[in-house]
């Protein structure tokens, strides 16, 4: 703004007394009041600390600033006056010949007004705009000022830190438009009802690690923007129903570290929008059927370290948008059918640290279309084959440290997306030839820290996909078997971790990468399987003898024996007749049907052999056909057509003429002693019983013949013999 001088007036000199000097006084009493301002808020630093940080200095500043103004206004106005009516007065010494007029940019070119009117319009103007400045730096003074004692306040983000500060209890005097409040690591013991209800804009709220033991029904009502509510570690036992109400638009809930005990139906019914609920390392032992009714939106759940003793079947249930689960470090034994029934949703399960579970039944995981499942740490034998071959989805399978010894070939084919698969820290091992066929995805595999000798090229579906693979940790045999390996070593990824030769000696603890081409064909070779004893073996028995065929076999690696039956079958380690651990097969109480050519095979990597040996059973009767014993009991024979005679072969009784006449004896002796036995009690207890009378006498009284009731005649008596 400008002020503009009438030049074609004549100022007078009494005039510029009274209007100069007066303000050039107020002008300098304004200056040196906020000179002085300046001073004190520097001096008296610590006390205005108290009520807020350098925001707060800067708005009293302010404050001065624009009262100084409003009493320079206030000033011009009152003075405005005096002199109009001043020159209105009889006595008109000097008349004022200079107009004072404010000229805005932009509207120099406009005619003045008179000399009364424009002073007094713009006096007015400066004093009502002052006035309002000084009541909006008021309430934002106060309400930035409301900053509790012990906490620090940051008005420009809208946070109020208590954290540390020793406070007994929720303290109070928020400003109403907080949106972070942080009130852990005090002494709190008790959330009142309402407690925050003013805080309408509070999106966070911190009571972690209190000693918060109790929260009163209602205790957050108000809060309808809060989105995050941290109470972890503290001491709640129960959560009453009703404790959460409010809070609708609540999307974390931490309850970790606490002692609750048990979830009771409905605790979070209203808390439609919740995503993820941290409630792990509690005390609980039950979860109520209907707990968790009314979290229609909820993601992620976590129960670690609990003292569930079960999977809750019916609470789960409910949640029927959630994506990830974990329970760590639980009690549970076993994973029963439809675990986790209606959890179509869920794509993360995570189960560790269960040292109980080795059982998963065949249909527990049915239902689900998990895409990353680990089973860690627990005491699976064997892998759930029957369980996992529902997960068309999965593409992550993590089953570390767990007792497994094998995978089985063949088994996995189920799991068509299936790209990594670790087994670390187990007992494994073998892997089986086609363990992974069918796999087209499969693109990593961590079976480190095991029992590992080798791993052949037939336990993959196709090498073109594997890119990850770790063997670090086994006592690998450097032969023939991990050529295909070493020779992609420059391709394969061993995540940092390289292969290491336990065997041989020579090439002992020397990594896969120390290796050149010229040392491959010369190190990992291997023998062919050889069998040390050919001799013919040729056995002719009679029924019910117990028979032994020896193979022995020589090779680098150690050549595996395997057994096949005259009828062409693999003969297993268990069984009548069976392999034994050596390689030797037996065949316990012969029988005729046992009768036939048995095949020796011996292989490893680099070739096999065989030894056919043969075994004639001879019966001992040829008479008559009988019945005779196998694993599945008593059968009759089919007297089937001999090679050599078309005659029929009577299948004959399985036991001897002595056995039977030794079981005849035992048996009727066995008898003849229990009737003696049960004669000689009975002996004894009569005996106990005293002398017997053989005779009774019976008195009597005879009926009188004369009717009317009245005395018979003279009694009788009958002596009885007992026999």
């Amino acid at each position: 703004m400008l002020l503009r001088n009438d030049s074609s007036h004549k100022v007078g000199q009494d005039d510029q007394k009274v209007v100069f000097v007066p303000i050039f006084n107020l002008l300098y009493s304004s200056w040196f009041s906020i000179r002085k301002a300046k001073l004190m808020r520097c001096r008296f630093r610590p006390l205005m600390s108290i009520l807020g940080e350098a925001a707060t200095y800067k708005q009293s500043y302010s404050l001065i600033s624009h009262f100084t103004l409003f009493s320079v206004s206030r000033f011009l106005l009152d003075h405005s006056k005096e002199h109009a009516i001043d020159r209105k007065a009889p006595l008109q010494r000097t008349q004022l010949k200079s107009d004072f007029h404010i000229i805005a940019p932009g509207y120099e070119n406009l005619p003045p007004k008179t000399e009364t009117a424009g002073g007094k319009m713009f006096v007015e103007s400066v004093v009502r705009w002052g006035l309002w400045s000084i009541l909006f730096q008021f309430g934002q003074g106060v309400s930035a000022g409301s900053c509790p004692p012990r906490c620090v306040c940051r008005p420009e983000a809208k946070e109020i830190i208590c954290s540390g500060k020793n406070v007994n209890s929720v303290p109070e005097g928020f400003s109403s438009d907080v949106r972070r409040l942080d009130l852990s690591r005090n002494r709190i013991k008790t959330v009142g009802r309402r407690q925050f209800s003013g805080l309408l804009q509070l999106q966070e709220l911190n009571l972690s690690d209190n000693s918060i033991s109790m929260i009163e029904v209602e205790a957050f009502l108000g809060l309808k923007n809060l989105r995050t509510l941290l109470l972890k570690n503290n001491r709640l036992k129960i959560l009453p129903v009703g404790v959460f109400s409010g809070l609708s638009s609540l999307r974390f809930l931490d309850l970790s570290q606490n002692e609750i005990l048990v979830f009771l139906d409905y605790t979070f019914k209203e808390m439609f929008n919740l995503q993820t609920l941290e409630a792990e390392e509690n005390d609980l032992v039950f979860i109520s059927q209907r707990a968790f009714f009314g979290l229609q939106n909820l993601q992620e759940l976590c129960l670690d370290r609990s003292n569930l003793t079960s999977i809750p079947t019916e609470a789960l249930s409910q949640l029927q948008s959630l994506t990830k689960l974990r329970m760590l470090r639980l009690t549970i034994s076993t994973l029963p059918n439809n675990a986790f029934r209606r959890l179509q949703r869920l794509q993360s399960l995570v189960i560790s640290n269960w040292p109980a579970l080795d059982t998963m039944a065949g249909n527990s995981l049915i239902g689900l279309n998990l895409t990353s499942l680990v089973i860690s740490s627990c005491n699976l034998s064997a892998i759930p084959y029957a369980a996992l071959r529902h997960l068309v989805y999965l593409r992550f399978l993590d089953l570390s440290y767990n007792p497994i010894t094998v995978i089985q070939g063949n088994l996995l084919g189920d799991l068509l997306r299936l790209q990594e698969l670790h087994l670390a820290g187990g007992s494994l091992l073998k892997i089986e030839a086609g363990a992974f066929r069918g796999l087209s995805f499969f693109r990593m595999l961590n079976v480190t820290s095991n029992q590992l000798t080798t791993l052949e090229e037939s336990a993959f579906h196709s090498l073109g996909n594997l890119q990850v693979l770790r063997l670090d940790g086994n006592p690998l045999a450097c032969d023939c078997r991990l050529l295909w390996v070493v020779r992609r070593r420059l391709r394969l990824n061993f995540d940092g971790h390289q292969p290491t030769c336990s065997s041989p000696s020579a090439v002992r603890q020397r990594e896969f990468r120390d290796f050149s081409e010229k040392e491959l064909p010369r190190v990992f070779t291997c023998r062919p399987a050889r069998i040390m004893d050919r001799r013919p073996q040729e056995a002719r028995v009679e029924e019910g003898t117990t028979v032994l065929f020896s193979c022995k076999a020589d090779g680098d690696p150690i050549p595996a024996i395997t057994w096949i039956s005259s009828t062409r079958n693999v003969i297993s380690p268990t069984g009548r007749i069976r392999v034994l651990p050596n390689g030797t097969l037996e065949v316990r109480f012969a029988q005729v049907q046992d009768s036939g050519a048995y095949q020796c095979l011996a292989g490893n990597a680099a070739g096999n052999e065989s030894l056919t040996v043969g075994l004639y059973v001879k019966g001992v009767s040829r008479n008559r056909s009988i019945p005779f014993f196998t694993e599945e009991g008593w059968v009759e024979p089919s007297n089937p057509q001999t090679a050599n005679s078309s005659a029929q072969m009577a299948k004959p009784f399985p036991f001897d003429a002595k056995t039977l006449i030794i079981a005849t004896t035992m048996g009727f002796l066995s008898f003849l002693s229990s009737v003696a036995i049960c004669f000689v009690f009975m002996f004894f207890w009569s005996q106990s019983k005293g002398q017997i009378k053989h005779t009774a006498t019976i008195d009597f009284v005879p009926r009188s013949s004369v009717g009317g009731g009245g005395e018979g005649g003279d009694g009788g008596r009958f002596t009885m013999k007992l026999i």
